[in-house]
This record gives C-alpha cells, sequence and structure tokens, in this order.
C-alpha cells in the first residue's frame, strides 16, 4: 500500500484543511495509506492518520520567535526533529505540502531533510509566502522585490506574520537556497493568478502546475429559500482590513435598513460587539450544514476581498445557488463568470451598491450559479488530479 504524507496547519478545518483532508479521503479511497502532520491550535476532526508537529506552547513560543526577530518559520526546532523521526518511520512515497507557514514547523530544518532524499514532494501554494522575504500576499502593498530576490524594508512586516524588525532580505536568500535545490519538488498553485507570480519568482524553473480549489458540491448545495429582504452575505475565516470588513460597514451606511439585511459570518466576539447598527454577526462556524442554509437564503454574496489566492468561499456560495460580487484581485475573478458574478475594483463600495440594488430587481440565475460549481469546482473532481499525479510520481 503506498503512503501519503500531507503538512499543513489545519487539520480538518479551514480552508486549508478541509482541501488537505478532501484530497487525503479521495486517496484514502483508492487504496492509499493517508497520514496529515498538522499544527496544534486548529484541530478539527479527520479521517485520516494524524500527527501532531508540535503543542500549542511550542507555537506560541514560534509566534513571539517572529515577531521580535523575524523567525517566522525558523523556530519549532524541536518540533521538526521530531517530525523527521516520524517521517523516517512511515517512509511516505509522497509527500504533499499545503501552508507550511503558521508558526509550527522550522522549514530549513524540515527542507534540509527534504533535499538528502528521493521522495517526491508535491508543494501547493495557497498564498505567495513560499517566494517572498516576509509576507503571505504582497499585492496589498504592490510590492515586487521578491522577484530579484530582493526583499528588503519589508512595506508588510506589521502584517502577517507580524515582525518588529525586517529581515525580509535574509528569509528570502534562505529560501531560495533551500527550495531550489530540491530536485523532487513539484509546484501547484490554485490558481492562474498565483500560477504566474510563481514563475515569474525564484522558482520559475520548477515544473508547475494549477488545480483549482474544490469543495463538497453535495453539502454546499441550495437548501433554503431566499429571505423576504434581500440578504447580503459575507463569510471568512478571519475578518480583518484585508478581508473587507470595513467596506462592509460602508456599505451598510449607503444602503437602506428596511431593504437590505446585511449578515456576516466568522467574526470573533470582540469584532461582533463593535458591529455597527444593522448587521448582524455571527461567530464562526464549522458545520457545512449551517453554512449552506445562510448562502442558500442569501440575494447575494459579497466577498471585497483585497487578497486571496482562490476563495472557496466563492466557490461555496454559487453551488448554494448564490451569485457573486468579488473585487477584481487576486484569483477571486477566476471563480465566476458574467452569469454568476460581478468583479468590481478593489475599494470601490460604490459600485457594489449600484450592483446591489441592480440585482435586487434582476438577480442572476441561482441554476447557472449551482451548475458553475457542478461543472468545475466539484472536490473529487478537482482533488483526482492530485491523486493522479500522486499515481505518476509513484509509478516512476
Amino acid at each position: 500500500m503506498p503512503v501519503l504524507l500531507q503538512i499543513d496547519t489545519c487539520l480538518g478545518i479551514g480552508s486549508t484543511g478541509h482541501i488537505s483532508e478532501g484530497i487525503g479521503s479521495l486517496a484514502k479511497a483508492r487504496g492509499w495509506e493517508c497520514y496529515i502532520a498538522h499544527g496544534a491550535r486548529y484541530v478539527g476532526k479527520t479521517a485520516l492518520k494524524p500527527i501532531q508537529v508540535g503543542t500549542k506552547l511550542e507555537e506560541y513560543f514560534h509566534i513571539t520567535q517572529s515577531l521580535l526577530f523575524d523567525n517566522h518559520g525558523l523556530a519549532s526546532v524541536y518540533a521538526t526533529k521530531r517530525l523527521i523521526k516520524k517521517i523516517e518511520r512511515i517512509k511516505p512515497d509522497v509527500i504533499q505540502l499545503h501552508c507550511i507557514h503558521g508558526y509550527y514547523v522550522n522549514y530549513k530544518y524540515l527542507f534540509e531533510y527534504l533535499n538528502k532524499t528521493n521522495i517526491p514532494i508535491i508543494w501547493t501554494f495557497h498564498d505567495c509566502w513560499a517566494f517572498t522575504g516576509h509576507c503571505a500576499h504582497f499585492i496589498t502593498a504592490n510590492c515586487y522585490k521578491w522577484k530579484d530576490v530582493g526583499c528588503h524594508d519589508c512595506p508588510l512586516k506589521k502584517s502577517y506574520p507580524r515582525s518588529i524588525i525586517d529581515r525580509s532580505r535574509r528569509n528570502i536568500i534562505l529560501k531560495k537556497s533551500l527550495f531550489t535545490s530540491n530536485k523532487n519538488l513539484f509546484i501547484v498553485t490554485v490558481s492562474d493568478w498565483l500560477a504566474s507570480f510563481a514563475r515569474s519568482s525564484f522558482l520559475k524553473d520548477k515544473n508547475i502546475r494549477v488545480i483549482n480549489n474544490g469543495i463538497d458540491i453535495s453539502k454546499f448545495k441550495p437548501c433554503a429559500k431566499k429571505t423576504s429582504k434581500l440578504s447580503i452575505l459575507g463569510v471568512a475565516t478571519a475578518w480583518g482590513k484585508e478581508k473587507g470588513l470595513y467596506d462592509f460597514f460602508k456599505l451598510r451606511e449607503l444602503l437602506p435598513l428596511e431593504e437590505y439585511d446585511i449578515v456576516l459570518v466568522g467574526l470573533t466576539k470582540a469584532q461582533i460587539n463593535d458591529l455597527p447598527a444593522g448587521i448582524i454577526g455571527i461567530a464562526r462556524t464549522e458545520s457545512v450544514e449551517e453554512l449552506a442554509v445562510l448562502y442558500s437564503e442569501a440575494g447575494i454574496f459579497v466577498n471585497p476581498t483585497y487578497a486571496d489566492s482562490f476563495p472557496t468561499v466563492n466557490l461555496e456560495s454559487l453551488a448554494c445557488g448564490t451569485p457573486v460580487i468579488t473585487y477584481r484581485t487576486g484569483g477571486s475573478p477566476e471563480t465566476i463568470d458574467e452569469n454568476t458574478g460581478y468583479l468590481v475594483d478593489p475599494g470601490d463600495v460604490k459600485s457594489i451598491v449600484e450592483i446591489i440594488k441592480k440585482v435586487k430587481y434582476q438577480p442572476l440565475s441561482a441554476y447557472d450559479c449551482r451548475l458553475r460549481a457542478e461543472k468545475y469546482f466539484n472536490k473529487d473532481e478537482c482533488f483526482m488530479n492530485y491523486i493522479l499525479l500522486y499515481e505518476q510520481l509513484n509509478r516512476n
């Protein structure tokens, strides 16, 4: 029986956690023995064989190292050494990396080990962190220093992964040395947008291909009637400025309370308490059934994200028959077409208002939204591309 090891920050929850779980479940059905190594802070249910890389205490120490010394991905030494021993024990035929940032693994120790092996490595880029000196999404600062391995004076050091000092120059040189040295590394990006940047980075000579994110369309499906007032829905794992939280505040000011509801899902308790009047706040939920009802009830889904590689929330909304308004940024435009949604320039809340008023009287087809999700974003079909790649590499 071939052995697959995935490595990701999350286990069974969050966008990447659901993706790694979906891939592993499909591989398991194809006869693979499936392990997943994961961080300690975001842990849900899994049908795979879990390996927790470190402890929460080790992760908090890693966060401190990152904050004080810009050592994101360079702490968790002992946790990573323990992981390497487990890799040697289970002897994987293929290793699938997802987010190896997130304060739980030391990428230097991990790649120094992987570079000495002949194990095929597939690394899915869910963001840009692998080829920058610091940030996960450079696009918010319009910074392209990474293209020439020239990161310095990072304009995003106060963003994730937040740091007091700037060592982006050291970081990008180290990443280039480690990642380009692996002769068995295959790169997958979740969107054409992200692939274009990976092909402009120091990883341009690697085999780079695109596999879109997928969702469970048997669970995300139309399952409730639309509300009487047009309901505007926003969903995020973690809300903040880059996810467009404050754009919803502006949206609320510009739309009449008596005609439009605004519902935001995924907020913290503190954020819910700070919401302006007229916005309904719901805490983060891992209940697919609850989310599917909320998507189905909404008249329009709004995703004003300023940085996103290929947002699964857009796909979930389409699968539930609800069209999407999203900013023309990152891989978000690739999720919709003219029959299923609208693109708006980042920050143009007034245009969102105009579209919402139009949609109230001229709604897009719920059937077309569902059809697009079925045609392009069925997780079993999307993730089968990974399984076929694993099987190809395992035969070689």
